[in-house]
């Protein structure tokens, strides 16, 4: 009996999986932790001339020079307060690019079981199909599963969705 319990303990564990939540136009969305190399808070960033709507600007990191990109940009949002936000510094491991993601504000880590995870509905426009990978049912609400590999700078410009300027207020 015991274990079978263990068994059952293993197995939920599992099916569990950590994400950070954060917050942009009132909305919660989560990343896998295991992306996030840090989370530097509020910065200001330095604009970049001619750059795509999607690039709030660059800012210093490490010796190092990150690119960020505002997600109020990509939900096509239009920013409350230019240049200002938290910024999330995510790497990807098999392309060896580091970038920031700046959103209104990070909430914490959040584990859901996996088995809660929906896939988006046919009903989401491109934009939105090209960004979120389901989503998660919780007592909270619904909380966005976002891939971070689509939120490389490098990807959201060969995407081509994001070249738009941001227009008007969506939420």
């Amino acid at each position: 009996m015991k274990q079978l319990l263990q068994s059952s303990a293993l197995h939920l564990e599992d099916d569990s999986i950590s994400f950070c939540s954060m917050f942009a136009g009132g909305q919660t969305f989560g990343i896998d932790t295991s992306k996030i190399r840090e989370v530097l808070g509020p910065r200001e960033l330095q604009h970049v001339p001619m750059a795509p709507c999607f690039v709030a600007g660059i800012v210093p990191y490490r010796g190092d020079v990150l690119t960020v990109v505002s997600f109020r940009a990509l939900l096509g949002l239009l920013p409350e307060v230019l240049e200002t936000g938290c910024v999330l510094v995510l790497e990807d491991q098999e392309e060896k690019e580091r970038f920031g993601l700046m959103v209104d504000s990070v909430g914490g880590v959040v584990t859901v079981d996996n088995r809660t995870h929906e896939m988006n509905p046919s009903t989401l426009d491109r934009q939105s199909r090209w960004l979120f990978a389901g989503a998660y049912k919780r007592e909270s609400g619904l909380m966005v599963k976002l891939d971070p590999q689509r939120l490389r700078p490098s990807r959201l410009a060969e995407a081509n969705l994001f070249d738009r300027p941001v227009t008007e207020e969506v939420g």
